[in-house]
């Protein structure tokens, strides 16, 4: 199926007399007649349902769409985007071994590694998105067990070169995890591009609509987890906690990870996103191939308005040909990038704060990704504990304004805009 098709109908099938949209299996617990049919559950030997801390078919209908449209073998969903990325390393990573992450991804998930799992003994070492192949080969280590990356930053907007990430991957004999939040399966597919296993805050432009906080995580069926056996042994040798199964002997490629994710650590972990937000998450789903290509166009010709703007100093944005990542974002997402623009406003500091205190359309919140524009200014909300020279080391300029275009038309966002960096002057 196209990915217009697949967003509409893959995942779930109804047939005759159900119902035609997925159904809310709002239980939190599946009966059965007998203790030995229960028992082939626990022992991995037949496929069906019995917690939904585990497993619920509604999220399941919903992870196979996702999958399906990621091109990917198996997938799965969790509570959170914070939650996909930590389980989809967690799987593969533990204490005393090394993972390699490019620097320019999404705040939350730096501190994630460099505090929290380096806690729990995972190394990380950050790399820059635009090194070369020599200094990412360098970058491993004989416990290296993956490489990770944002497709398109959050906020930084930088592209990854898939392809060089997947090529030195492979050839350390480690998987590439890529967060594809930003372009979403409708602009980009990593797993054609080299990735093994693709991460999505599902909170951003898959629900679209400010409703659900959600995570999921596709494998794509392809890395051969036997062919590194000794690097990856909570895959390849006997799971004592689950009977003594060995995921990549029993489930093959196409589904070690996902069921090695969804037995054991959604097992223990339990951030299982709930039935009622994986229904809400659907219906986000089923437009999010026409949504798109209208962020992209909006925001095109909002950041071409920016640029053109005497009070706007800078303007990042990948679909501009005088952005640095321009010709490497047409080659990745030739159908365009996301809605989500990053300027400056001359004046700094105080400038800036008098141009969202004008914005009359524009939503000052710290989403992103939502069907309505959303304006926020770091220095005066969610970074505002810094000064002006801490902020500027951060990357993260007091004059920095962060706008995610919505669906509204585009005249409309450009006036808003227009209006307020003239009361800024």
């Amino acid at each position: 199926m196209k990915i217009e098709t697949a967003a509409l109908h893959a995942g779930y099938t109804p047939k005759s007399g159900e119902p035609r949209q997925i159904p809310i299996i709002q239980s939190t617990t599946f009966p059965y007649a007998t203790s030995e049919e229960m028992g082939k559950l626990f022992d991995l030997e037949a496929s069906g349902y019995f917690y939904t801390r585990l497993q619920n078919p509604t999220n399941d209908y919903v992870a196979a769409k996702i999958a399906a449209m990621e091109g990917g073998a198996a997938g799965m969903l969790t509570s959170s985007g914070q939650a996909a990325n930590f389980y989809a390393v967690f799987n593969i990573a533990t204490c005393g071994d090394h993972v390699i992450s490019s620097s320019s991804i999404y705040g939350g998930t730096f501190n994630l590694f460099a505090v929290t799992m380096k806690k729990m003994g995972i190394d990380f070492t950050f790399v820059s998105p635009d090194c070369t192949e020599e200094e990412l080969n360098a970058a491993f280590k004989p416990n290296t067990k993956a490489v990770f990356g944002e497709t398109i930053a959050n906020p930084a907007l930088t592209v990854l070169n898939i392809p060089l990430f997947a090529k030195c991957a492979h050839a350390h004999g480690v998987p590439l995890i890529i967060d594809n939040t930003f372009p979403t399966p409708v602009n980009c597919r990593p797993i054609e591009w080299g990735a093994d296993i693709v991460t999505h805050s599902t909170t951003k432009y898959i629900d679209g609509h400010a409703a659900t906080v959600g995570g999921a995580i596709v494998d794509a069926g392809k890395f051969d987890w036997m062919a590194h056996k000794d690097k990856f042994p909570g895959l390849t040798t006997p799971d004592e906690s689950y009977h003594g199964v060995v995921y990549a002997e029993k489930f093959g490629k196409e589904g070690a990870f996902i069921t090695k994710c969804t037995a054991q650590l959604m097992r223990d972990f339990g951030s299982i996103q709930s039935p009622h937000n994986a229904y809400i998450l659907n219906l986000g789903l089923e437009s999010l191939a026409v949504r798109m290509p209208r962020y992209v166009e909006n925001a095109q010709k909002v950041a071409e308005f920016l640029e053109a703007n005497e009070m706007v100093t800078w303007v990042n944005y990948p679909g501009l040909p005088s952005n640095k990542y321009y010709e490497l974002a047409k080659e990745l997402m030739p159908n365009g990038t996301c809605g989500v623009i990053s300027f400056g406003v001359k004046g700094g500091r105080k400038a800036a704060e008098t141009f969202m205190k004008n914005l009359k359309l524009g939503s000052i919140e710290t989403h992103v990704a939502d069907a309505v524009t959303c304006v926020l200014h770091p220095a005066s909300s969610t970074h505002r504990q810094m000064n002006d020279e801490e902020l500027e080391a951060a990357g993260v300029g007091s004059d920095l304004i962060r706008l995610s275009v919505g669906l509204e038309n585009v005249d409309d966002i450009i006036a808003d805009l227009a209006q307020a960096l003239d009361a800024a002057k």
